[in-house]
C-alpha cells in the first residue's frame, strides 16, 4: 500500500493526499459559485464585460474559470462515485443531486419572480401567462436545462444586462452549464455500465489524450494564441436536454475527463507544492500571453485538486454538512437580475455584489435544508432494486478513507454529499 502512496520518482501521490472525508471541495464549490456571483456582477449591474475579460485578451474570465473548476472537481468526484456504486444507484444520486434543485429553481422563477417583474414593469398581469414565451413554457422547454429560452414574456429589457443585450435578458444564465454537467454524468454512466472504469481505465487517459489533441488543433486554427477558439457550430438537438455548442462540449468536457483521470491514476500523479506552484506558474503566464486553453487549462485543472487537499484544515470544514454552492449558482442570476432592475447597482459595484450575495442566500440556504438536503436521504431506496443484476456491482468496502491500495479501483468513504454541479457560467 505504501507504495502505492507515492509516485515511482518518491513524491507524495494524489490517494496519499486525497481523504474523501477531510479534503476542501466543499470550500471550493462554493467559492466556485461565488466565483460565478462576482463575475456576474459587471455585466448584469453595469453592462461591461465579466471580470477577467480584458486581463486575459478575453481568453477567459472570472466567472468562466469558476465554471471550469466545477467541471474538475466534478470528474475527479463523479469517477470515485462510479467506482463505488452500481449503474444504476449512480444515477439515482447524481439526478437526486441536481434535479430537485433544478426544478423549484425554474418553477420559483417562473411562477414567483417573473410575476413579479412583469407586474413592477406593467403594473398588471394581463398578457403575462399568454405571451409566446411565456413562464409555462419556460418551465416546460427548460425541464431538464435543455435552456431553449431564457426570457419570460419579454420582462428584463430595461435593465443594464438588457440593455447591453438589445432586449428582453436571460432569467437564469447559469443555467446553460447544466446540461454540459448532465452529459458528462451520462458519458460515465456508460463507461461504468460497461465496465471500462475498473477494467480499461487506460480508454478513459485516451479519450483525455484526443480531447487534448482537438484543443492544441483549435489553437493552431486561430490567428492568435491570445484569440478564443471558435465555438465551431452545435451538437444536436438531442432529446431533453437540446444543442451543445461544440466548443463548450469541447472544453468542458476536457476539464471532466482530466478530473476522471486524475481519479483513476490518483496512485500515480505527483501532488506536490512545487507541481501546484508550476502549475500557478503556467496558468498565469497563458492568461496573459495567450495559450490559455492548451496549457493553462490543464495547469488549471491540477492546480484545483492540489487545493482541494492542501487548504487548511478549518476550510475542509466548509461545505461537508451543508453544502450551498448549488442553490448559490443556480439562484445568483435571478437575483442579480432583480437587483439590477431595481437600481440595486447605482449604490456601487461593491454595495451590488453584497447585496446580490445576501439576496442569493435566502434562495441558497431554505433550497438545501427544504430541498436538496432531504432529497439525499433518499439515496438508499428504493434499496437492491437499482443494483441491476448483471451489471458491474460496486467495490468492496474498506476500512481507511484515502483512494484505494489497489488503485483506481479501491474504494474510499463518499463524502457526506455527492458532488455538486457547477457548474457552471
Amino acid at each position: 500500500m505504501a507504495q502505492l502512496l507515492y509516485t515511482r520518482s518518491g513524491r507524495p501521490s494524489l490517494a496519499r493526499r486525497y481523504d474523501a472525508n477531510d479534503n476542501a471541495f466543499g470550500f471550493l464549490r462554493l467559492a466556485l459559485a461565488t466565483g460565478v456571483l462576482v463575475a456576474h456582477a459587471w455585466p448584469l449591474g453595469l453592462a461591461r464585460q465579466s471580470f477577467g475579460a480584458s486581463l486575459t485578451h478575453g481568453q477567459t474570465d472570472l466567472g468562466t474559470l469558476s465554471v471550469q473548476g466545477f467541471f474538475v472537481i466534478s470528474g475527479f468526484l463523479v469517477a470515485g462515485s462510479a467506482l463505488r456504486l452500481s449503474p444504476g444507484r449512480f444515477a439515482w444520486h447524481r439526478a437526486l443531486r441536481t434535479l430537485p434543485g433544478l426544478w423549484v429553481c425554474l418553477l420559483v422563477t417562473a411562477l414567483v419572480l417573473a410575476p413579479l417583474v412583469y407586474w413592477y414593469e406593467q403594473r398588471t398581469l394581463t398578457g403575462f401567462w399568454t405571451h409566446p414565451d411565456g413562464p409555462l413554457r419556460y418551465v416546460a422547454v427548460n425541464w431538464f436545462a435543455s435552456m431553449e429560452q431564457y426570457p419570460i414574456s419579454g420582462l428584463l429589457a430595461d435593465t443594464p444586462f438588457g440593455r447591453l443585450q438589445g432586449g428582453p435578458s436571460a432569467f437564469d444564465g447559469s443555467l446553460w452549464s447544466l446540461r454540459y454537467e448532465f452529459a458528462c454524468y451520462a458519458f460515465v454512466w456508460l463507461l461504468a455500465a460497461c465496465a471500462v472504469l475498473r477494467r480499461a481505465r487506460r480508454l478513459v487517459l485516451a479519450l483525455a489524450a484526443g480531447a487534448y489533441l482537438l484543443v492544441l488543433f483549435d489553437l493552431a486554427t486561430v490567428a492568435a494564441w491570445t484569440d478564443r477558439p471558435p465555438l465551431r457550430g452545435a451538437i444536436g438537438p438531442l432529446p431533453l436536454v437540446g444543442s451543445f455548442a461544440y466548443g463548450w462540449a469541447l472544453y468542458l468536457g476536457f476539464l471532466f475527463l482530466l478530473g476522471a483521470c486524475a481519479r483513476l491514476y490518483a496512485h500515480r500523479l505527483p501532488m506536490t507544492a512545487v507541481g501546484a506552484a508550476v502549475a500557478g506558474a503556467v496558468m498565469l503566464a497563458s492568461m496573459l500571453l495567450g495559450g490559455f486553453f492548451a496549457f493553462g487549462l490543464p495547469a488549471y485543472a491540477y492546480l484545483v485538486l492540489y487545493l482541494a487537499t492542501a487548504l487548511p484544515r478549518p476550510l475542509r470544514r466548509i461545505g461537508r454538512r451543508r453544502d450551498y454552492s448549488y442553490g448559490v449558482y443556480i439562484y445568483a442570476f435571478p437575483v442579480q437580475q432583480m437587483l439590477a432592475l431595481v437600481g440595486g447597482a447605482s449604490h456601487g459595484l461593491t454595495v451590488y455584489i453584497l447585496l446580490s450575495l445576501l439576496g442569493t442566500l435566502l434562495f441558497a440556504v431554505p433550497s438545501w435544508h427544504l430541498l436538496e438536503g432531504p432529497a439525499l436521504r433518499l439515496r438508499g431506496w428504493p434499496g437492491p432494486a437499482l443494483r441491476l443484476r448483471g451489471w458491474p456491482g460496486p467495490a468492496r468496502r474498506r476500512p481507511h478513507n484515502r483512494v484505494g491500495p489497489d488503485g483506481p479501483a479501491g474504494t474510499a468513504a463518499n463524502p457526506p454529499i455527492p458532488a455538486a454541479t457547477h457548474s457552471g457560467g
